[in-house]
């Protein structure tokens, strides 16, 4: 129960990772408020977990950011943890930097990069020493991975950067690169046949499962992890080697 009590937004909570994100942060203690696009899919998951709150928000959009962080404040009365986990992946694009449609690459970098930065600057002001930001980033990062991969490098790079500008605040700011991990998304964008060589080429030859994420996220948000900043972690089964 190292979260016990404390206040976590989850954003993109309603499915995939950023539902099970919520399972484990609710079975650590922790008031979790399910702030998803889909608000079927994000009040599935507050009332399965009893004591958590679903809010609607477009984290696209700043005004809709700053519209959520009104709402746990009105409910709660304070923010101890951001979780940025809003993506668009499941039925996503599959077209190279140089040919996607320029209002789709708009809309997308707006949610997967700015969006994380929107609901950041959105909470910060509620924000006490102690708290901690845990971004979604991708090991596509450091692969040839068009748009996607653009996005989630960003991610890195605003990661860093809001470490050091809010350290001296006493906040902490790392993200979790996940790698393939079995999720309904994964499952629609790469193919079952891909998938089982791509396993095969892996050390620990499985697929990742959003508990394999969610322990990570435990760990960067809780105190153990209280010097730990600007750090991105992959958990990504040895899929990917880096220097």
């Amino acid at each position: 129960m190292r979260l016990q009590n404390r206040v976590v937004i989850v954003t993109g909570a309603g499915q995939g990772i950023g539902e099970g994100y919520a399972r484990a942060l609710a079975a650590e203690g922790a008031r979790v408020v399910v702030a998803d696009l889909n608000e079927e899919q994000g009040t599935r998951v507050a009332k399965d977990l009893g004591d958590a709150l679903f809010v609607g928000v477009d984290v696209a959009d700043p005004s809709s950011a700053e519209r959520l962080a009104a709402t746990v404040m009105g409910e709660y009365g304070r923010i101890d943890h951001l979780v940025n986990n809003a993506a668009i992946f499941h039925g996503m694009r599959r077209e190279g930097v140089v040919t996607v449609d320029y209002d789709y690459l708009d809309r997308f970098l707006k949610v997967n990069l700015l969006g994380a930065l929107h609901v950041t600057r959105a909470v910060l002001p509620h924000l006490k020493e102690g708290a901690a930001i845990v971004n979604q980033s991708s090991t596509a990062a450091w692969q040839a991975t068009g748009f996607y991969g653009l996005a989630k490098a960003g991610i890195n790079h605003l990661t860093i950067s809001l470490a050091a500008e809010l350290g001296p605040r006493g906040i902490r700011v790392n993200a979790i690169a996940p790698g393939p991990t079995d999720t309904e998304a994964a499952r629609d964008i790469i193919p079952e046949e891909y998938r089982k060589a791509m396993v095969q080429s892996f050390p620990l030859k499985r697929m990742g499962t959003p508990a394999d994420q969610a322990g990570a996220l435990l760990f960067l948000l809780s105190d153990d992890a209280s010097w730990v900043t600007g750090q991105v972690l992959a958990v990504d089964g040895g899929s990917l080697v880096r220097l």
